[in-house]
């Protein structure tokens, strides 16, 4: 079985991530397939020395002089590359994804038994819960991945997850989309095709300043209004996909009507943490909220106004 990986990297990610990502993606189980481990880096100007460190990890690398599509474009560009290669399942990754060694076999396990699925993943956990922003979107992550148990629109962000190559290969993923990665599920559940939850995990991290949490939180919520182009498409689908498709692209745009429910949360918390000291949390909620709500308000004058975004790198934890 012919298996393909890509990892795209934008121009702000720092050398030890990446290298950290190779390591750990060959290290995965993929058992006796035959496997192909792409990273497609977008370079920060000429003298950016990541691809020829990243090669020497022995895996493939695309360079690109450009940002073309952002993350699209350099999903797109590895397509065009292993085209030749014909891969029945493609694996996609960020940098800061570190999937358990289970995590592909046990998707594609799947998969094999569930033929109109494109794509399968798992729950996310958040690997760097150092300070009190991360920790709070650790906490918002046991809610996200309650509710994949229980949606009819399941959308994993990033496209992080094992897809079928076929429908990848023929509809690609849209440049000019900001969340190319809910638009492309959109546009799968749209087509009848579903989306399937494994029993094994991903870790990734999460933003360390409220400052990156609001930037990345009005990126997301522009990029979800631009789904409603696909409205007349989405009536086509199942009632179960629809009334959750919908209740994502409204309810998450009015988070301060959760504030009354974040009061009752510090007993849950501690309860989920086995720590009372992580009750602080329960006010890293709050903020959370009133930042999503800000966040929320902003993408949508942005988008009425038709103002560009502003894409940003996140700090990481090295």
């Amino acid at each position: 079985m012919r298996v393909a990986v890509i990892v795209p990297v934008s121009p702000y990610e720092p050398v030890d991530i990446i290298v950290d990502s190779a390591r750990c993606i060959k290290n995965l189980d993929f058992r006796k397939m035959n496997v192909r481990i792409v990273y497609v880096i977008d370079l920060n100007g000429e003298s950016d020395s990541r691809a020829e460190i990243l090669k020497k990890e022995g895996v493939e690398v695309l360079e690109r002089a450009t940002t073309r599509g952002k993350r699209a474009g350099a999903i797109n560009d590895a397509l065009k590359l292993l085209k030749n290669f014909r891969p029945k399942y493609i694996a996609i990754f960020d940098v800061d994804s570190r999937p358990v060694r289970d995590f592909v076999v046990k998707c594609i396990s799947l998969l094999e038994k569930e033929p109109n699925a494109y794509i399968a993943s798992s729950p996310r956990y958040i690997s760097n819960a150092v300070n009190l922003v991360s920790s709070t979107v650790s906490a918002e992550y046991l809610l996200i991945n309650f509710l994949l148990k229980k949606t009819g629109f399941r959308q994993f962000n990033g496209l992080i997850g094992v897809l079928r190559a076929d429908p990848l290969f023929r509809y690609g993923l849209k440049e000019d989309a900001i969340t190319e990665d809910a638009d492309f599920a959109t546009r799968m559940h749209a087509k009848r095709f579903t989306a399937l939850l494994v029993d094994t995990a991903v870790y990734e991290q999460a933003p360390l300043t409220w400052r990156d949490l609001l930037e990345q939180r009005k990126r997301w919520y522009y990029g979800g209004l631009q789904l409603w182009r696909y409205w007349k498409d989405v009536r086509g689908g199942s009632s179960e996909f629809i009334f959750s498709w919908i209740m994502a692209l409204t309810l998450t745009y009015f988070t301060g009507l959760f504030l009354p429910l974040i009061l009752l949360s510090p007993p849950l918390i501690v309860y989920k943490f086995r720590n009372v000291k992580k009750i602080s949390v329960s006010i890293g909620l709050l903020v959370h909220a009133l930042i999503l709500q800000y966040a929320a308000i902003k993408a949508m004058l942005n988008f009425i106004r038709r103002k560009e975004i502003c894409w940003e790198g996140l700090r990481r934890s090295l």
